[in-house]
């Protein structure tokens, strides 16, 4: 049992590391997109957001999940001390990076104005697609030796080259988006077509994510570099003996990856796919090109954006939880890997619903004080409120899809998350036509498809290794102090906006809600502190409640 505990508070840390950095990429990204939003507008997010999407689908294809196959295989081998062969393994995957990235990113750039234009119905977000092709090729590079050092257990380079990442993409996304839209703007002068100064203006919004991406992958070079010393100790240490063959490696490579590719890229095609279904239906219903593009801008580039923060944490333990689970599989060890299992969903619910909670109590003070435009913050607000259920249901989806694929169930999150696709859409339609319920149409069924996944998953690895949900401290108290603390929230609000601003009002409010909610769920028992202990710097947190008189 220490051995689990020590286990899981590893595993935890390392989540955490990894957490932490991409919830600051996160709140990064948050803070240079509104800037952004401003510059180019709805219709422009509108843009951006279809080329970013869609560079994600073909990210994916290529090589998103390069650095969980790569972890996967590198972790089994540094589990059984074969260091020349995790080497290896590096190797074949850069080879396998150059050739997949190289060749998708070509046919990116030649085929854009056609995904664009026939597939999405948004043509004007070519540009943008066109400078994030390069973006395909460098990804996959970096993707692999993010792999390598996950492999090993250490989530710190990873962590580190996010943030600088962002805060690159950050600064040359805002330089070049403006200088693009005023360059956009003297075509739309000279052609008649006020479309061109957004247009242009999102193609240089992305320009910041191939510069990023570029420095992201100079920096995990250094650090291999820097690294390389003690990686070759490791690999003279090596006393298996056993040398696997390239082609063996590349065959283990492509079977791990394969059906990862393919439910990674159902699971998030559904937002590409939705938006060329909600163009084509508005269209049939008479709203034009700048309407419809306007009304998804105002969901992408808005509710989207600030639901991404929250889901971090998931995306986050995922990829960190797969070398974990791995490790534990190998030793036979399933007591250790239900444990495991147990704090990270426990982990990932405990911070994302009371996130929904407060998202949903202050939709339209959030709204309001990070985005300039007052004509889209109705239509905002409604769909934070709405949508705040997606934050819980993505984030418990994404992260039990980790778990089965760190179990080595691969091909099981391929089946649920194509029944759940294929139902997604037909509620999608359903909604859009015979409800009529335009962008709350995409709202409603994504949150459906989000949940139908979760319980698939669920359901697998119950079955796979007996794993059985504690609900009471996993779901209902988070639930129930998050309730009390949106409530604590909106009447701290209410009460400040009655003589200070909007930005004040809101800072106190999520303040009052933080301090409700922590302390509720130490008065409710939500959380032991057995468990605070192992999160980072946890003992520290213990004390001070001790000294509160909030926890024996």
């Amino acid at each position: 049992m220490k051995e689990n505990k020590k286990s899981g508070k590893n595993f935890l840390v390392q989540g955490s590391i990894l957490a932490a950095a991409s919830i600051i990429a996160k709140i990064i990204g948050l803070v240079y997109r509104i800037p952004l939003t401003n510059i180019l507008g709805d219709e422009g997010n509108s843009y951006y957001s279809t080329a970013n999407e869609i560079y994600a689908i073909i990210l994916m294809i290529s090589c998103f999940n390069l650095p969980l196959a790569v972890s996967k295989l590198v972790s089994e081998r540094v589990h059984k001390g074969e260091y020349r062969n995790a080497h290896k393994v590096f190797l074949c995957a850069v080879r396998f990076a150059l050739l997949s990235g190289g060749t998708l990113a070509l046919v990116t750039y030649v085929f854009a104005g056609f995904i664009t234009k026939y597939l999405m119905s948004f043509e004007l977000a070519v540009y943008g697609l066109r400078v994030l092709a390069p973006a395909i090729f460098i990804s996959a590079i970096l993707g692999t030796f993010r792999g390598y050092f996950q492999g090993y257990s250490t989530m710190v380079p990873t962590a580190v080259s996010q943030v600088i990442e962002q805060i690159v993409n950050a600064v040359i996304s805002l330089v070049c988006a403006d200088i693009m839209f005023s360059y956009g703007a003297t075509l739309a002068a000279k052609e008649g077509n006020a479309s061109l100064a957004p247009a242009w203006g999102a193609a240089g919004g992305t320009f910041g994510t191939v510069a990023s991406i570029t420095v992201a992958l100079i920096f995990m070079m250094l650090i291999y570099t820097a690294q390389k010393k003690t990686l070759q100790r490791n690999m003279r240490r090596d006393r298996s003996g056993k040398k696997e063959s390239e082609r063996v490696i590349y065959r283990q490579l492509v079977l791990t990856i394969l059906p990862v590719i393919l439910s990674t890229v159902i699971y998030n095609i559904s937002n590409v796919v939705d938006q060329g279904i909600f163009n084509k239906v508005l269209q049939g219903q008479g709203y034009t090109n700048a309407q419809y593009g306007a009304i998804w801008g105002i969901y992408s580039g808005k509710f989207r954006v600030l639901m991404n923060v929250p889901l971090a944490l998931a995306s986050c333990l995922a990829p960190s939880i797969v070398p974990s689970l791995t490790a534990a599989m190998a030793n036979r060890n399933r007591s250790d890997a239900r444990h495991k299992i147990k704090m990270s969903i426990r982990f990932t619910m405990i911070l994302t619903i009371p996130c929904a909670a407060g998202m949903a109590a202050l939709a339209k003070p959030i709204i309001t004080m990070l985005f300039s435009q007052e004509t889209g913050v109705p239509l905002a607000t409604g769909i934070m409120q709405i949508g705040s259920l997606m934050i819980v249901f993505y984030a418990l989806s994404t992260l039990t899809t980790g778990i089965l694929q760190g179990l080595g169930q691969l091909r099981q999150p391929l089946y649920n998350c194509s029944i759940a696709l294929v139902l997604h859409f037909i509620v999608l339609y359903v909604l859009l036509t015979i409800g009529n319920l335009n962008i709350y149409a995409v709202v409603y069924s994504n949150i459906f498809f989000a949940l139908v996944v979760s319980i698939l998953n669920a359901i697998s690895i119950r079955r796979f290794i007996g794993y059985r949900q504690e609900w009471y401290k996993t779901f209902i108290v988070p639930s129930i102090v998050s309730i009390m603390m949106g409530a604590a929230a909106y009447v701290i609000y209410s009460v400040f906006h009655m003589f200070a601003g909007n930005t004040v009002s809101t800072f106190f409010a999520i303040l009052a809600g933080v301090l409700v909610y922590g302390i509720g769920m130490v008065s409710f028992r939500g959380i032991t502190a057995e468990e605070l202990a192992m999160f980072p710097k946890g003992h520290l947190l213990i004390k001070l409640l001790r000294r509160m008189g909030l926890l024996r």
